[in-house]
């Protein structure tokens, strides 16, 4: 039986909500003349605040034959997948925020302005044809406090314009999940969200009638789909805090909400925002997300972990006493817990004859190796996915000593096809091992 063909570009579509679809087989024009569409090509940074414990994450040996640390464990299924970079520096001198911000820019905030990031100039790349340029989502507000040339408030973010300003991540899963799927615009959308109506039955109709346009294998994968954005959802309204829902027409991109519409819990919250970031790049909402796992300064409290009895940034500075290290070292095993969900969950959306992790480049790290201190040399920085073919995986990557970060960020950017001689003034040399 065959098929016909479906544009790339396909959605479910009502007047009140608008779901992109995944990368489908009837999306290839395998039935023309013309050759088949490759997957898009993605960008995802996920920043880690307050470092590591150095022990306890560098790993020994180089190549592939390499042995793992307790920190990165977690991470023994995708090893294949993955690459371990060595020796990577953040040049940027000064405090905690500053080497914040130069996670994506490879330059600290100075004066409330920051060069433009890695991500955002990605974006102005590749992002014009999608209907998100890039998506930033975090999981903490700004926190208040600092000098005046970088106020605390600036490490809520790792994104910046090419205009010098912080781009704060949304922080509220509601209005993320809206931004990717309703339209809020027009009196039936605030409707049907005042009545909390499921997106998918308000594409319902659309959906029944795709399904009898495809073949078994798609919808089977639609199916997957849309029951995940089903999940979510229910997900979503049983885990937030009871709180009015905002009429959202006309809401900035980056506008934070109130902590009243956040979930209770801190490992939901965040699976929430790394399941939308999923979602976001499978419908090719967006091809360049980057993902603040927590404030960039977080004093977020890990008492639900078995043994930790301290805040994060407080066990940071741990004066290598053990119960801190302890402490530092089950928080960071659990921020790399999520990443390997992160990453499994990516890996198992297949696009063609590779994966969505396949066609993504996956950037993972902190802007300081060791909170105790504030060291900056040797960074804890992995990458996962090769990009659709560009990066080799699989590896440690034990690097020339002190290279600067900013020569990963040239790097990954001509990766994307950006012509750059120097990566903001902070490197002119690639990182050419990882390339293949």
């Amino acid at each position: 039986m065959l098929f016909r063909a479906l544009p790339r570009r396909t959605v479910l579509r009502s007047s009140a909500a608008i779901v992109s679809l995944p990368w489908l087989e009837a999306m290839q024009p395998a039935l023309r003349a013309a050759a088949p569409v490759a997957a898009p090509q993605r960008l995802l940074c996920v920043f880690q605040p307050n470092g590591v414990y150095p022990a306890a994450w560098d790993v020994q040996g180089e190549g592939s034959d390499y042995q793992i640390s307790p920190i990165l464990e977690p991470l023994t299924p995708l090893r294949k997948k993955l690459s371990i970079l060595s020796h990577l520096d953040n040049v940027t001198a000064g405090n905690h925020v500053r080497m914040t911000s130069a996670f994506l820019t490879g330059r600290g905030v100075d004066n409330g302005r920051c060069p433009a990031s890695l991500d955002q100039l990605v974006a102005a790349k590749i992002g014009g044809s999608t209907q998100l340029p890039s998506l930033e989502l975090g999981t903490e507000p700004p926190r208040q406090g600092g000098d005046g040339k970088s106020p605390i408030a600036f490490a809520n973010t790792v994104s910046w314009s090419p205009d010098g300003q912080r781009i704060s991540p949304e922080i509220n899963p509601r209005v993320a999940f809206d931004r990717l799927f309703r339209t809020r615009t027009n009196p039936e959308s605030r409707a049907a969200m005042a009545a909390r109506t499921s997106v998918l039955d308000l594409v319902l109709g659309e959906a029944r009638s795709l399904r009898l346009r495809v073949s078994e294998s798609d919808r089977s994968k639609l199916d997957e789909y849309l029951e995940s954005v089903r999940s979510l959802e229910v997900r979503m309204e049983r885990s937030l805090t009871a709180a009015p829902l905002q009429d959202l027409a006309g809401s900035a991109p980056d506008l934070s909400r109130p902590a009243a519409g956040l979930p209770r819990e801190r490992d939901e919250h965040l699976r929430m925002m790394m399941e939308l970031m999923v979602l976001a790049l499978q419908t090719d909402s967006t091809r360049v997300g980057t993902l603040m796992t927590a404030h960039g300064f977080s004093r977020q409290s890990f008492t639900f972990l078995e043994g930790v009895t301290s805040d994060h940034h407080g066990m940071s500075h741990h004066r290598n006493q053990p119960q801190a290290i302890r402490e530092y070292t089950t928080v960071s095993r659990w921020y790399i817990e999520q990443f390997a969900w992160l990453l499994q969950r990516m890996n198992s959306v297949q696009e063609g004859d590779g994966t969505l992790l396949d066609n993504a480049i996956v950037l993972y790290g902190s802007g300081m190796k060791d909170g105790n201190g504030h060291r900056r040399e040797n960074l804890p920085i992995l990458l996962a996915g090769s990009g659709g073919g560009k990066l080799r995986t699989g590896q440690h990557f034990l690097l020339r000593e002190h290279t600067p970060l900013a020569s990963l960020h040239l790097t990954l950017a001509r990766c994307f096809g950006l012509p750059l001689e120097h990566f903001n003034n902070a490197s002119e040399s690639e990182v050419s091992e990882i390339l293949i």
